[in-house]
């Protein structure tokens, strides 16, 4: 359904095929408010798949919202390119762009060894160049809509003030491992992941100053400890150890697509105030 027959607005969301971003899709359903939903997967048998799954919890009877699938692999800038394509075509333009794919390679690294540049390096690319890329890509598109709106979802293990804590979480993330090297296998492993989404917190300081003269409103969306398989730990193991339902990040981030924190527009946001840089 083309946006010139459905002015209801546009969200893609990539990495919507599992965890975060599927339930995201749920959240926006659930909110009555109607929307046309590109669900972004880097595998499209896997996006079909999981839009099979919503069309049979949402029936069409149900819901005001069309809901389609895109592929794009935030590691691939052709397919970034063809995903901003396919949008063209399908929708003519874009009001939110969720920029939630990412990437925890820990336990990889530590397979591998703490120095293996192709982990660092792919870190990075997925965590940060990705992002960017797809931003590039679909910026012409976010400017033909009345309010436009950026969101990167961020975590809260990349603030560096957060470094100093060790209350809650952070008690566990925070802490130091015995002496001696190499150093035994943790439940805390986020050296690569935590610098990695501590550059995308600069990203996304500076494309709030590169556009906020065109009315985009940027935020950093921080979803809160919330058991998924990011990191290969997987969602039973992250609950015993404090983790919530990705359902209640998802929330939070249709609160933020429904203008409820644009008071905090170009900063870095979680659901009880601002994350320190």
């Amino acid at each position: 359904m083309s946006s010139s027959t459905n002015n209801s607005k546009v969200i893609l969301i990539t990495g919507a095929n599992t965890g975060l971003g599927y339930e995201t899709i749920k959240a926006l359903l659930r909110s009555q408010t109607p929307y046309q939903i590109a669900l972004g997967s880097r595998n499209l048998q896997k996006g079909e798949e999981a839009l099979t799954a919503l069309q049979k919890e949402y029936p069409s009877e149900t819901r005001t919202t069309p809901l389609s699938v895109v592929q794009i692999d935030i590691e691939s800038d052709a397919s970034i390119r063809a995903a901003a394509s396919t949008i063209t075509q399908r929708y003519r333009r874009l009001d939110v762009l969720i920029n939630n794919a990412g990437a925890n390679l820990e336990n990889e690294a530590q397979e591998k060894g703490f120095d293996h540049r192709e982990t660092w390096l792919r870190s990075w690319s997925i965590n940060v160049a990705g992002p960017q890329i797809t931003v590039k890509e679909f910026l012409p598109l976010l400017l033909k809509s009345s309010d436009p709106r950026i969101l990167f979802i961020i975590s809260g293990t990349s603030s560096l003030a957060d470094t100093e804590r060790f209350d809650g979480s952070y008690g566990i993330i925070n802490a130091s491992p015995e002496a001696g090297w190499p150093k035994k296998k943790t439940v805390n492993p986020t050296q690569i992941y935590r610098s990695s989404k501590c550059g995308l917190n600069m990203l996304i300081r500076d494309w709030n100053r590169i556009l906020k003269n065109d009315g985009v409103k940027v935020f950093g969306v921080s979803p809160g400890f919330l058991a998924t398989n990011l990191n290969g730990m997987g969602p039973e193991a992250l609950k015993k150890i404090g983790a919530l339902d990705p359902s209640v990040g998802a929330e939070f981030i249709t609160d933020v697509v429904q203008g409820k924190r644009d008071a905090d527009a170009g900063k870095l946001i979680r659901k009880d105030g601002i994350q320190s840089y």
